[in-house]
């Protein structure tokens, strides 16, 4: 009841309440570090409304294993703060632009202790009501590899070797190919000479064929004894006698 009589009494006074909505807030998920190196810890924010010039940022610290967070950060009204008392005395550095609704710091000259969880809560008025959002800071003496970065060095291993089973695959089937070829041609060859071979020999052969014998030649006394005039009688006689008969 009170709550609409406040409300009607604003009404008829001209006052109307503004609405809020939420805004988002975004960091990063994790940050690497070297000891002894500097390292940008990103905030900005989304929000429906323009960039008010009320616009806020605070960054708070709570190192690994408490419970309990300290604030090392806070910009409004145009001005930034810095903890000058705190673990990060003289070594925080606002490099953010609220203009841009970016509320970036740098965290210098990083040690072990420093390993911890840093959030960050922005306001843009009247747009307050928001989550913060929070990231991790791991500081190392060697930046270790990344996941991701192992991922894409398994990935590009295997899609290296497919490649390389795919070009032996291919080299191996040119090489049978061309191996039955050779060896086509070259029975094929060898046929043709073994028929070349085969023809000449029968054409040698067929050269070599013996020519029939002529007759044996007459006893020397007998073709003595044999005179032209004999020869004509004893045919002649043979003539005769042959048609007698018939």
């Amino acid at each position: 009841m009170l709550t609409f009589v406040a409300l009607a009494s604003l009404l008829l006074l001209g006052i109307v309440p503004e609405q809020t909505e939420a805004i988002s807030i975004y960091t990063g998920w994790e940050r690497h570090a070297l000891l002894g190196s500097d390292v940008r810890l990103s905030c900005s924010f989304f929000s429906w409304r323009g960039t008010s010039d009320d616009v806020t940022f605070s960054w708070t610290y709570r190192p690994d294993g408490s419970r309990d967070s300290i604030s090392i950060f806070h910009y409004t009204s145009g001005q930034a703060y810095v903890d000058n008392k705190g673990p990060f005395r003289d070594r925080v550095e606002f490099v953010g632009n609220p203009g841009k609704r970016d509320g970036s710091i740098l965290i210098k000259n990083l040690d072990y202790n420093d390993n911890g969880t840093f959030t960050c809560d922005a306001k843009n008025p009247p747009d307050i009501v928001g989550r913060p959002s929070s990231v991790r800071l791991l500081v190392f003496e060697t930046v270790p590899i990344q996941a991701g970065v192992i991922t894409g060095a398994i990935i590009g291993v295997v899609l290296g070797l497919l490649v390389l089973i795919v070009v032996i695959y291919y080299l191996m089937r040119f090489l049978v190919a061309r191996r039955v070829f050779s060896l086509s041609v070259s029975k094929h060859g060898k046929k043709k000479r073994e028929g070349t071979q085969a023809r000449q020999a029968s054409s040698l052969l067929s050269s070599r064929k013996p020519s029939p014998l002529p007759p044996p030649p007459l006893p020397p006394l007998l073709i003595r004894s044999i005179t032209p005039s004999q020869t004509t009688t004893h045919a002649t006689a043979r003539v005769l006698s042959h048609a007698g008969a018939k």
